[in-house]
């Protein structure tokens, strides 16, 4: 899993591609929390387009990171889901709970 950080005023826009699983879940978390936690940063948007499998680990991950950002009153929100990632968001009845878009445009506006 690789992940690219992107800036600009009150919002990280975190491209993540490869696979998340229990090898690589525990580097997303880090990076969501330290977002989140460390460096309160408004709005966390992933972008998901290039992740090719995700495995429980990496849905706990983004569970995390959905927690710590509703308990900091901040925004995290999901995009460009993988046919796949749509997938097990689904049968885990997940895109009830997380904010998801199609794309990057309707992830981070206002």
């Amino acid at each position: 899993m690789q992940l690219n950080t992107r800036r600009s005023t009150g919002l990280v826009v975190i491209d993540v591609s490869g696979e998340i699983d229990l090898a690589s879940s525990p580097q997303l978390r880090t990076a969501l929390l330290r977002e989140i936690k460390e460096l309160k940063t408004p709005r966390v948007v992933l972008n998901l387009n290039a992740v090719r499998y995700i495995d429980s680990s990496g849905i706990a991950s983004l569970i995390e990171g959905l927690k710590a950002s509703r308990d900091a009153g901040t925004r995290f929100a999901l995009f460009g889901l993988s046919t796949m990632v749509r997938e097990v968001m689904q049968l885990s009845k997940l895109v009830k709970v997380f904010e998801i878009y199609d794309n990057e445009e309707q992830a981070i506006a206002e």
